[in-house]
């Protein structure tokens, strides 16, 4: 058989770049897509991103901006990551989502939620949590 014949027709797609608006515009529709899940609200969902309250508004209205602060797209890896490990540690999606708001009695929380953990306002705060599930599902941060 002939390789050719297995050949792509065309190039695959790149993905759009982290400094793009398609970047922007994907990553905040999956943010709110999580924070519905979780029963957050608009000061909740502010400080996870770590943006004022008319910056907020303006994206949950479909304004995206045209490219995101690495701040921002750290924070939103983070908030995608700790999604991602609560739905492989519990594949029920209810119980994952819900997993947020439930006092925890590990170390890094001392019996307060997740949630409060990570409303600390630092990305640092995300980063633990996020650290803590790849722990217990037995991964690396």
């Amino acid at each position: 058989m002939c390789a050719a014949r297995f050949a792509p027709d065309k190039t695959p797609a790149k993905p759009p770049a982290l400094d793009s608006a398609a970047t922007a515009s994907a990553g905040l529709r999956t943010f709110f897509n999580i924070t519905r899940a979780w029963g957050l609200n608009a000061t909740e969902e502010q400080k996870l991103l770590g943006v004022q309250r008319s910056t907020l508004y303006a994206w949950r209205g479909g304004d995206y901006p045209a490219r995101l602060d690495a701040d921002t797209l750290e924070r939103l890896s983070y908030v995608f990551g700790i999604y991602s490990a609560l739905h492989v540690l519990f594949p029920v999606p209810e119980r994952a989502d819900a997993w947020v708001r439930k006092p925890n009695d590990a170390p890094l929380f001392g019996g307060a939620s997740a949630l409060a953990r990570m409303l600390g306002g630092q990305v640092a705060d995300l980063f633990q949590v996020r650290q803590y599930l790849d722990a217990v599902r037995g991964g690396v941060s």
